[in-house]
């Protein structure tokens, strides 16, 4: 049994190696302790269903069996597991999504990322990538990510889309944990998201927030907030009116919410200082806008609910 699961780690490592064109983007380091994960997901339509067709991992990243709540001609549900739930500094972790021509896929995970204090200036790397192919669409709906005081840590997302490809995802960012007194005094967290279409850049953003800086609460920047989230939904078929929908059917209580759209990306935005309220505007707005990308009604995961 050793050998036959020895053997079977060896496959799978190359499998992945021979497959992604990833550079140094996992890569070993220094920290005995540090966890290096990646997770390759392709998905293909096989019979008019999505299929997940390969699914090869490293390290603590797994995905639960692909189940169908919409039926077999619908979506392919997907939770992404990490075990160890906290990132340290060190840890690399990679998840990499592919779905071919026609594929419909909503991905998204049963708890919150957290960003632990790092242990020296050696920051954690989370980045996840989606190659969306012609006529596909994938829904990215994690939880929140809470970046702890003390953090050191870059999160990047990388959408490659096709003509007709759609992309809709969202991120809840926490920076400390308000709800027990704790803010970003110290440390940095780093983010990143590029869009591109047929190879081209559509969409870019950059975010540097550092423990102490003014722009955290300053009134040009964050005002003392804590949370800022975005969702985008980049769908050939965006318009104006999908913004004014959204306008006028979500609307925050407590914080901040916006919404625009730029070169063919519906952008919505919170800042506010609960993750939660966060979370129910943004499942509005999937309410709102699924009908009018996917000709589907907005099916929460079941996992939303535990």
């Amino acid at each position: 049994m050793h050998s036959l699961l020895t053997r079977q780690s060896k496959i799978n490592s190359a499998a992945l190696a021979s497959l992604r064109p990833y550079g140094s983007a996992v890569q070993d380091g220094d920290g005995a302790d540090d966890w290096h994960a990646q997770l390759r997901l392709d998905l293909e339509l096989r019979a008019g269903a999505t299929k997940l067709a390969r699914s090869l991992h490293e390290g603590p990243l797994r995905v639960q069996r692909a189940f169908y709540p919409e039926g077999k001609d619908g979506p392919c549900h997907l939770y992404v597991l990490h075990p160890p739930g906290g990132v340290v500094s060190g840890d690399r972790l990679l998840v990499d999504v592919r779905l071919g021509a026609g594929c419909e896929a909503l991905l998204t995970a049963p708890g919150a990322t957290k960003l632990y204090r790092a242990r020296a200036d050696n920051d954690a790397t989370l980045v996840q990538r989606f190659t969306v192919g012609e006529g596909a669409r994938v829904e990215w709906l994690p939880p929140e990510t809470i970046a702890y005081d003390g953090t050191s840590a870059r999160v990047s997302t990388e959408i490659e889309l096709a003509e007709t490809g759609t992309y809709v995802g969202w991120e809840i960012l926490c920076l400390g944990r308000p709800a027990a007194g704790e803010r970003l005094t110290r440390g940095a967290l780093r983010t990143t998201l590029a869009l591109r279409r047929l190879g081209k850049l559509t969409y870019f953003e950059r975010g540097q927030y550092r423990g102490g800086d003014a722009l955290l609460t300053a009134p040009w920047g964050l005002s003392g907030h804590a949370v800022l989230a975005t969702m985008i939904v980049a769908s050939p078929a965006a318009t104006e009116s999908w913004v004014e929908t959204l306008r006028e059917r979500v609307q925050s209580e407590a914080g901040l919410f916006a919404v625009t759209l730029v070169s063919g990306v519906l952008i919505a935005r919170f800042l506010g200082d609960s993750t939660r309220e966060a979370r129910q505007l943004f499942e509005q707005a999937y309410a709102v806008l699924r009908p009018l990308y996917a000709g589907r009604v907005a099916d929460h995961p079941r996992i939303w609910s535990t």
